[in-house]
């Protein structure tokens, strides 16, 4: 699902980009203007062409309202987003309002390049009232509530019902261990020659995996990973392998090209795998190309340690550096607020963080929609404390998880080298990271 920034770019965001956006002015003079001044807002977000689609239809709904206002908008994928964040960052260029992902806010906050939008919040121009307070936390660093967040989500098993009975299997339910899910995943492919699980995504599977041991991805402190036994990684990237060798699950190239193609051609989505970890929202994502789909928890350890977690979906940040923070700030509070907007949002970028929002939404849910909710009461059951926000680095870590699976996935190393390798390329960046 997520790919990280390369690490030319990470080294630049932790090195020079630190020591230049402490030295910046804290121009308090920003965002006081003529609110009838013409004010152009540059955006940006990721997601799929759906999202680019109804995003777009907001931004002319709000100029509508507010003809004053105009919008430059530069959608784009997950792919290279945040490679362009981190260069737009290292060149004080950054967009007016970005789409921030909970990964990520932590590495940006501290290196003072996003805006403190907390007198906002005080004068009631983005009005988080009716918002979940815990939610709202996710959005704070070191005191500074650097982002608002526009939705909850959790971890999800997307399945695709159709596959799943083309293989004789029963449709899976919360119970199922990791041993049901690998015997499930190689009987659809010994049963309609489709891949069982059809996504590589270790970024968001392995901290699930983790905590699955009562552990977690990262130290409080974030200097170094968070769990010690390194048979944790060993054990994930062996299921993996058996479902690679198995062709129940696509090689690391295969899934580089599949998932080129965005969320909407993904192999569960046309029929080609049963299923797929992403998040609850994910459904909703490809709704239109597929009504069909449906979502239950991930499989669990053997032990039955609970392991699911209600995050943020993600967030809206304003750059420090804009000159428009106050209309970006009554941007964000419609875009969360406005019954109008959230029709068309329809709870796709996550559940509503507004309990107005959700209760005027009831109504209307499409049968996606109606799972996404009805799942959140399931995390709630099934959930512990969320990880605080990644640390600073984790961009290199992640792309460092990613080389290092990969490499075993191709037979190049040992599980129980790949474990000791992660761990000393992780610490070392964290370590780094940190002071």
């Amino acid at each position: 699902m997520k790919k990280p920034i390369s690490i030319l770019l990470a080294a630049i965001l932790t090195g020079t980009l630190a020591m230049s956006g402490c030295s910046k002015a804290d121009d308090s003079s920003k965002g006081k203007v003529d609110e009838n001044a013409a004010v152009k807002l540059s955006i940006t977000w990721w997601g799929s062409q759906s999202r680019h689609d109804y995003t777009n239809k907001l931004l002319e709904m709000y100029t509508a309202k507010n003809p004053n206002i105009t919008f430059q908008a530069t959608p784009s994928g997950w792919d290279g987003y945040f490679d362009k964040i981190s260069a737009q960052a290292a060149g004080d260029t950054m967009p007016d309002i970005m789409q921030m992902d909970y990964s990520f806010i932590s590495t940006y906050s501290k290196n003072d390049t996003l805006a403190d939008l907390t007198p906002y919040v005080t004068d009631k121009t983005i009005d988080l009232a009716t918002a979940d307070t815990n939610l709202v936390n996710t959005g704070k660093v070191n005191g500074k509530l650097t982002g608002v967040v526009l939705g909850g989500l959790s971890l999800a098993m997307t399945y695709n019902p159709d596959v799943v009975a083309k293989a004789g299997l029963e449709v899976p339910t919360s119970k199922w261990t990791w041993a049901d899910f690998e015997k499930d995943m190689i009987q659809i492919k010994q049963k309609t020659g489709t891949y069982g699980q059809s996504k590589i995504d270790n970024i968001s599977t392995y901290p699930y995996w983790v905590r699955q041991y009562g552990k977690t991805m990262y130290s409080a402190d974030g200097t170094k990973l968070g769990y010690d036994n390194d048979k944790v990684f060993v054990d994930y990237v062996s299921m993996l392998k058996r479902l690679q060798d198995a062709k129940a699950m696509p090689n690391p190239d295969e899934w580089a090209q599949i998932s080129a193609k965005g969320k909407e051609a993904e192999p569960v989505v046309t029929g080609q795998a049963g299923a797929t970890l992403d998040w609850s929202n994910y459904a909703v994502i490809v709704s239109k190309s597929n009504p069909n789909l449906k979502i239950v928890t991930p499989p669990y350890s053997e032990t039955g340690t609970k392991a699911l977690w209600n995050k943020p979906s993600m967030f809206f940040s304003v750059a420090k550096s804009s000159k428009n923070q106050k209309e970006a700030a009554k941007f964000i509070n419609w875009f969360l607020n406005d019954p109008e907007a959230n029709k068309v949002i329809n709870a796709e970028r996550g559940i509503p963080v507004s309990s107005k929002i959700r209760d005027s939404l009831k109504a209307s849910l499409t049968a996606q929609q109606k799972d996404m909710f009805d799942y959140a009461d399931i995390t709630i059951a099934n959930s512990t404390k969320a990880d605080p926000a990644d640390p600073a680095g984790v961009a290199e870590v992640t792309k460092a998880l990613t080389d290092t699976v990969n490499s075993f996935l191709y037979g190049k190393t040992t599980a129980e080298a790949s474990a000791a390798d992660f761990r000393t390329k992780a610490n070392e960046i964290l370590g780094r990271n940190s002071k």
